[in-house]
């Protein structure tokens, strides 16, 4: 019979070994318990008092067996500290491997990654004892698939305001992150016919994959430097999968001839456009351009995220959708994980309502602004690399020449002297002959750290590309 001792210092679950007498059994159960690992060094025990009430011993017999463990080294007694576990010497098994630990790279510049120091900690605490305080009781119980309505009701008028999109609260499904909600809507496709889809190339092969594992086949949508080529869809495609404000990897927007177009296609043909606005909150130069659900409301769906304005362990991102998915959105939600977590809902709904929220976003596009200026200054100094892109997002490309070092060489040095960051031709549907190059992220690292990374990732550059007067391959139009 196993026993749960609860007192001042902890609960204690043992079970002793019914073989030999109470007093051996209590011993055995407790080295056991220690071997396993379940009581770790320090861990202080019950009194013996309080645990010879539990398991219905004499005081006796649990002090003769503190003393025995005492006496082998597994337990240690201090004057008014009571007993605790001993620091045992560490035995290595066949069963029981060393578990290797990764160690996290000492600079990290990869894509579309935020900077999660500068997370805003102050207003999230003031906005969750705000939300706390008035909260009724349902906040704590089951929530809604489709989202919290406050958070939806937020969100429609944030989205309106900033991102020009044409929506009300009833359009809006919560998702626990974009990950989550885009294999829900491929699979939600899928189900209702849809076989093919044209997605960029290049363009984020995780996605790529998420698509195809919905029951899509993923169709390559050539990229040039006017982004995505939407004026060849054809009719061979259901759906595009599209990275507008900002393409994903190369940098350059939708120019306003091929938003048309695939506006166009998708009301001639019946397709749905799914519109990823990824970091559409971060452009340099100008404002941004507004999104492309505007236009084309009932033929988008516009998808949006916290993670690169906030952070991504919050696991929120919204869909806004036509009135013909809303359904089956919400239907194919609550299959997965019933709903996502409410409070975090409720807290940025009182972020965006407050205003807090763009007083954040304003202030990490100034700081991520001065970051890429920053980037391009040092890469301008390297007469065989070129900066792809407009000025926006969290991450630059920057191309490789043609007759200079492999991609793969360049990262692989990268790695050894403890630099994260990606590499382009992974990113095509096919890489073979593909142009090379490197994701720079300047978002992720802090402040004080940003100069350092950029002076070891320089210092790479310096030695691995040759300096001459080639210029590498660019983007046309870019």
């Amino acid at each position: 019979m196993s026993h749960a001792w609860s007192g001042s210092r902890l609960d204690l679950h043992i079970a002793p070994h019914p073989a030999g007498g109470r007093r051996s059994g209590l011993e055995s159960a407790l080295r056991e318990a220690i071997h396993q690992g379940r009581l770790p060094a320090g861990t202080v025990l019950p009194s013996t008092r309080g645990l010879a009430a539990e398991l219905g011993l004499s005081r006796g017999t649990v002090t003769a067996a503190y003393g025995q463990l005492v006496e082998e080294g597994y337990l240690t007694t201090r004057p008014g500290s009571g007993t605790a576990v001993a620091e045992l010497p560490r035995r290595v098994t066949v069963a029981d491997p060393p578990a290797p630990e990764p160690s996290p790279p000492r600079h990290d510049l990869r894509p579309g990654h935020p900077d999660v120091a500068a997370f805003p900690t102050r207003a999230w605490l003031a906005a969750t004892r705000r939300v706390l305080t008035r909260a009724r009781p349902e906040v704590f119980g089951a929530g809604d698939p489709q989202g919290r309505i406050e958070l939806r009701r937020a969100l429609a008028g944030y989205l309106g305001r900033t991102r020009g999109v044409v929506t009300t609260p009833g359009r809006i499904v919560i998702t626990s992150g974009y990950y989550q909600g885009l294999g829900l809507l491929s699979g939600v496709l899928a189900a209702g016919g849809a076989r093919t889809a044209a997605v960029e190339d290049p363009g984020h092969n995780l996605y790529r994959d998420v698509i195809r594992r919905a029951g899509l086949t993923p169709l390559p949508l050539p990229v040039d430097g006017r982004g995505a080529r939407t004026d060849v869809l054809g009719r061979e495609a259901d759906a595009v999968f599209l990275t507008p404000s900002h393409q994903y990897p190369t940098g350059v927007p939708l120019r306003p001839g091929r938003r048309r177009a695939v506006c166009a296609w998708a009301r001639s043909t019946g397709g749905l456009v799914v519109e990823d606005d990824y970091d559409g909150e971060y452009r340099y130069d100008r404002q941004p351009v507004g999104a492309l659900q505007g236009v084309a409301p009932e033929h988008v769906v516009y998808c949006g995220t916290a993670s690169k304005t906030l952070a991504p362990a919050l696991r929120l991102a919204w869909m806004v959708l036509p009135p013909h998915l809303v359904g089956p959105m919400v239907l194919a939600k609550r299959r997965a994980d019933q709903y996502t977590e409410s409070l975090g809902q409720l807290v940025l709904a009182d972020l965006i309502t407050t205003h807090a929220y763009d007083r954040h976003v304003r202030a990490a596009r100034m700081r991520y602004r001065r970051r890429r200026e920053l980037l391009v200054t040092r890469a301008a100094a390297h007469p065989r690399l070129a900066v792809q892109g407009v000025p926006a997002g969290l991450h630059t490309l920057v191309t490789l020449p043609a007759d200079g070092p492999a991609e793969d060489d360049v990262l692989a040095v990268c790695v050894r002297r403890g630099l994260a960051l990606r590499g382009l031709t992974e990113l095509h549907h096919d890489r073979a002959g593909r142009p090379q190059g490197l994701l720079i992220g300047f978002a992720a690292p802090s402040e004080r750290a940003y100069p350092g990374a950029l002076d070891a990732l320089f210092d790479v550059l310096a030695s691995e590309v040759p300096t001459g007067s080639t210029q590498p391959d660019q983007l046309s139009g870019t």
